[in-house]
């Protein structure tokens, strides 16, 4: 179970994700941040309550890095210890802004 909570301010978007992110709940985050991503030039993914990643969830990070680096940036903070072993073991430390 995933849970998505957005919070937007002016062309800054804060998502917050609570749960896992993996094969079954991707797709909804993708399409969540499809909804969003068009007109930002800031978008901050807080992970504080992200308990698992899959590489499902990590190819949605990578496209909305992506799309973020043609119109603004992205960052990801609040990583606990666990997702960021993923982060580390699939070389997502090189390719995200993670704070």
């Amino acid at each position: 179970m995933l849970n998505i909570n957005k919070n937007r301010e002016g062309k800054k978007l804060t998502v917050m994700l609570e749960g896992r992110l993996d094969t079954t709940t991707s797709p909804e985050l993708e399409q969540s941040l499809k909804e969003d991503l068009a007109d930002l030039t800031e978008l901050v993914i807080d992970l504080s309550g992200l308990e698992y990643i899959s590489s499902a969830g990590l190819r949605v990070l990578l496209s909305a890095q992506k799309t973020m680096m043609k119109q603004g940036s992205m960052k990801v903070t609040h990583v606990s210890e666990t997702v960021m072993e993923i982060f580390e073991v699939t070389g997502f430390v090189d390719i995200l802004t993670i704070e």
